[in-house]
């Protein structure tokens, strides 16, 4: 079972935890991290959701939720070696920035996350219940599937993989 701390639309942690699936209330949101992971080849390892998830088929930067006094970059360190058996050094991440989102029961802070790694396809491990498949893309592969409606682009996506590609 997951839990999550809860906080405020400033971010200040409620004296509130809840389980994973749990309504929240308007004025509550739960922590999410989405995950950008670059080479040097300036191309950024995408995943692609299990056909189980919600959006299956998407391709995504990988992600998830913050659990349980874990802290942002904790969580996308975590999400990236759960999800692809990435390791991700921590002290080199970049916060690229954070927006609220508002889903109906369910509003969260979505905290987006750069790293950079050389890690060989070879060496990624999918977990089979989140992932099915990975691949490096340029930022133009990337743009190629959101405009066929095969990427799940969330807030800062034009700031990764747009003309100022950080």
């Amino acid at each position: 079972m997951e839990y999550w701390d809860l906080y405020d639309e400033n971010r200040r942690k409620l004296n509130r935890i809840v389980t994973r699936g749990s309504r929240l209330n308007d004025n509550e949101f739960h922590l999410v991290v989405n995950v950008w992971i670059k080479n040097n080849n300036d191309e950024f390892l995408i995943s692609r959701r299990s056909k189980n998830k919600t959006h299956p088929l998407m391709w995504e930067a990988t992600g998830g939720s913050v659990l349980l006094g874990e802290e942002s970059v904790d969580a996308a360190v975590r999400e990236a070696k759960e999800e692809l058996n990435v390791d991700l050094d921590k002290s080199k991440g970049k916060l690229i920035g954070s927006a609220k989102r508002f889903f109906e029961g369910c509003n969260d802070i979505l905290d987006v996350w750069l790293f950079e790694s050389n890690v060989s396809l070879n060496n990624i491990k999918l977990q089979k219940e989140e992932v099915c498949d990975c691949m490096w893309a340029s930022s133009e592969k990337i743009k190629e599937l959101y405009n066929k409606g095969e990427f799940d682009a969330n807030p800062y996506f034009d700031e990764i993989v747009g003309e100022k590609n950080v």
